[in-house]
């Protein structure tokens, strides 16, 4: 199973229906929004003059947003449309941004440079299969002292059914996830129908491919909500924080991480 090119296939035929969906808001962003949420701001702290490498920035807003905040950055994703766009949105822009189509775990045959840090959020991890492998790629991008800063959603979150009614998926890492997905989470009515492989991680397997790739984990956060509405069945219990109705309070529904180069 060429779960790449599944999955490349699949973001291709996204990456125009989430780039002119109400979700992502592209219009704003081009007016000047922000397009990062004060739980990885937090985190990044200080970004001028950072040199960042962005792993699996789909079309690229989050990436620009950095360059925004002052980075110097260079955003990889799996999808060429994904990257054809990023390279759009960043010249209509003028901004600085870098992008380069690579799968993770062939990046290093693409790019030879060291970061200030590496990041990651939301959906990226769980379409790959091998977590030491991906702490290997981001350990070899790292300065002496760098940081690795992620925030995704919570492995808890992957358990349930789409609805949230039962627990249906296995919390560990069981092998490969095949499904058919119709819609998608920006446009639940999008005219789109494919394929899509996936899998499951817990926090152990992440914190451990992490720490045996020679990083040291710095800090590990939880929150119970999610900062976008991109699961069924959800309430705002706050401006921008949503929760699963008749779960709230209840379940993690992301988690942070801070690692250190030695």
């Amino acid at each position: 199973m060429n779960y790449l090119k599944i999955n490349q296939d699949l973001w291709d035929r996204k990456t125009d229906i989430h780039f002119d969906s109400d979700f992502y808001n592209v219009k704003a962003f081009k007016q000047g929004k922000d397009s990062l949420n004060q739980v990885e701001l937090e985190l990044l702290g200080d970004l001028r003059g950072k040199r960042m490498l962005h792993l699996q920035c789909h079309f690229g807003m989050d990436t620009i947003s950095l360059a925004r905040h002052g980075a110097m950055v260079t955003g990889i994703d799996l999808s060429g449309k994904a990257i054809s766009r990023a390279k759009q949105l960043n010249g209509e822009l003028g901004m600085s941004a870098r992008f380069i189509q690579s799968d993770v775990y062939q990046l290093p045959e693409m790019l030879d440079q060291e970061f200030d840090i590496v990041f990651t959020s939301y959906g990226t991890i769980g379409w790959l299969p091998d977590m030491e492998k991906w702490a290997q790629v981001i350990s070899r991008f790292l300065k002496p002292r760098g940081r690795f800063v992620m925030v995704e959603f919570h492995p808890v979150v992957w358990m349930f059914s789409y609805d949230f009614k039962k627990v249906e998926f296995d919390y560990l890492n069981t092998g490969p996830i095949v499904e058919v997905q119709e819609g998608t989470y920006a446009d639940t009515n999008a005219d789109i129908k494919g394929k899509s492989v996936c899998w499951n991680h817990g926090l152990g397997e992440v914190q451990n491919a992490l720490i045996k790739s020679g990083l040291e984990i710095t800090d590990v956060q939880e929150y119970d909500y999610s900062p976008y509405d991109c699961f069924q069945n959800t309430v705002e219990i706050e401006t921008g924080k949503f929760q699963i109705e008749g779960l709230q309070g209840k379940l993690p529904m992301l988690f942070s991480l801070v690692a250190q180069k030695k």
